[in-house]
């Protein structure tokens, strides 16, 4: 089952082969950035990491093409980002996506 592997500029760390970076600024990369203030339902808020991945989630169910791309292209893969391991992070998300699950 692939996995989300956290990226790193350590010396003589590399990518695994086949892991595809969904990091930005990659085509996949969250268009929601942590720390950002946006316009939710009316009212402007600082996006915290859960929100944050709740907007992607709804953004994927509002770019089906999307889903159906990532199905296409990151099924059976693992997908590297720099978010750490023990957060929440939107390549747990495309993993469920390209496997086959609703965002």
């Amino acid at each position: 089952m692939p996995d989300r592997i956290q990226l790193r500029r350590a010396k003589g760390w590399r990518k695994p082969d086949g892991a595809i970076t969904v990091a930005r600024p990659s085509s996949w990369g969250n268009p929601f950035k942590l720390g950002e203030t946006v316009e939710v339902g009316g009212e402007r808020v600082t996006l915290d990491r859960d929100l944050m991945i709740a907007l992607y989630r709804r953004w994927l169910v509002e770019h089906p093409e999307l889903v159906e791309r990532a199905r296409e292209e990151l099924a059976g893969h693992d997908l590297a980002c720099w978010c750490g391991l023990e957060e929440a992070c939107h390549a747990d998300v495309l993993l469920r996506v390209a496997a086959g699950g609703d965002p």
